[in-house]
């Protein structure tokens, strides 16, 4: 029987590899039983775990093949790209859903009693400020008790005039020595109850005013006008769950609201930057979070953090906001594509390319690597600036194997 050559008996155990992880992922699809797809998971599991072992030990053979086939150098170097490796500012990002604060939403309410409305001087979509009219209530009846009271005070003022003209008649006579004291002194009391009557009157006239003052109502805020329910001649009241209500929101001064999870309490501060975005994908803004609640919600189980809009962005309250906190920044880092990260049975690693006397070979370096952010990943020890890391080409490259970046 002929012996086979070490390098050949090498191949022949590559191809054996291949072939049994062939046949066990043909038999175990055509196993039957449990098709759930917490089943079909674990399968998959249970086969990429076999995979992966495999191909661990198909790159070792591979690589003492190369070491010992005599004809390696008559191989056909494998097509590949390179990307030189930089150093960046790596940062990661906590990507949550927040909204656009509703406590920048005001609902006008009259000071006094609910009315009938009477005038409405707004439309939706205007801009209104401070202290401006919006709309009036039906006063009549205060203004009748406006009119009444009014009477009282002009009838009282008559009666003191007269008072006053009496007891001056009466002080000229006393004066000369005609008349009794206590006529001058009756009429002196008479003066002053009716100016004691008149002060009393005029803080009801007083009331009066301010309660049909009341039927006027303002704005408490700068804002637009975004919603009007109530109509002439229904009750205002301004409570959106009773009744009509004219709805103002304070665009100038919105802010988002996002609920953090407590793990991210070390991670997450007051200034900490993020990046809001909305589903849209017509607006995106920088900021940083202006304020942290202190205590962790019960059923959240997570702290309110608050950012605030810059101006000029056009928001809706309660539009949702994709929210990327920045919970990892790591200046003069390096950072490779994540699908060029391998694992071999010595842990991960990536390819790169290096001169071998006349001709680019593949080398494989052992790296450790630290967070993923998107389809890029932080690579604390093992590669350097500048070098050549393969990018394009490196499925199936074992370390050693010739390399070319021309087609030839």
């Amino acid at each position: 029987m002929t012996k086979i050559p070490n390098n050949k008996k090498m191949k022949k155990l590559v191809t054996t590899g291949l072939m049994i992880l062939l046949v066990s992922f043909i038999s175990s699809c055509g196993e039957k039983g449990d098709n759930s797809l917490s089943a079909k998971k674990a399968q998959l599991e249970k086969l990429q775990s076999e995979k992966d072992k495999l191909d661990s030990k198909i790159t070792v053979l591979q690589t003492d093949i190369a070491k010992i086939d005599t004809s390696a150098s008559n191989v056909k170097p494998k097509l590949v790209s390179f990307t030189p490796v930089k150093t960046v500012d790596f940062k990661h990002y906590l990507m949550l859903q927040g909204s656009v604060d509703d406590k920048n939403i005001s609902y006008i309410t009259p000071t006094g009693q609910p009315g009938v409305v009477k005038s409405i001087y707004v439309k939706q979509g205007d801009k209104v400020h401070k202290g401006q009219l919006i709309l009036k209530l039906d006063d009549a009846v205060a203004q009748q008790n406006v009119m009444a009271v009014k009477q009282q005070l002009g009838s009282l003022k008559a009666q003191l005039g007269l008072a006053k003209s009496v007891y001056q008649r009466q002080k000229n006579l006393w004066d000369q020595q005609i008349g009794t004291e206590v006529q001058l002194l009756q009429d002196k009391t008479q003066v002053e109850s009716l100016e004691n009557q008149i002060k009393a009157i005029q803080a009801q006239v007083n009331t009066a005013q301010e309660q049909a003052n009341q039927s006027n109502v303002y704005s408490n805020v700068n804002g637009t006008v975004d919603d009007i329910t109530t109509h002439i001649g229904e009750l205002f009241n301004g409570n959106p769950l009773t009744g009509g209500y004219i709805r103002i929101v304070n665009e100038s001064d919105l802010k988002i609201t996002v609920t953090v999870p407590e793990n991210y309490a070390a991670q997450v501060s007051k200034g900490t930057k993020v990046i809001v975005s909305f589903p849209d994908g017509n607006k995106k803004f920088d900021s940083e979070i202006s304020f942290l609640s202190q205590t962790i919600g019960t059923t959240t189980r997570g702290f309110t953090a608050e950012i605030k809009v810059p101006k000029g962005i056009k928001l809706r309250p309660n539009e949702i906001a994709l929210v990327n906190i920045m919970d990892y920044d790591a200046p003069n880092s390096v950072a490779i594509p994540v699908n060029t990260l391998q694992t071999g049975q010595d842990g991960k690693y990536v390819l790169v390319g290096e001169k071998n006397g006349n001709q680019m070979v593949a080398k494989k370096v052992n790296v450790t690597p630290g967070q993923l952010s998107g389809d890029s990943i932080e690579i604390k020890r093992g590669l350097q600036n500048g070098e050549q890391l393969i990018t394009d080409g490196y499925q199936g490259l074992f370390d050693g194997q010739p390399i070319t970046t021309t087609e030839k």
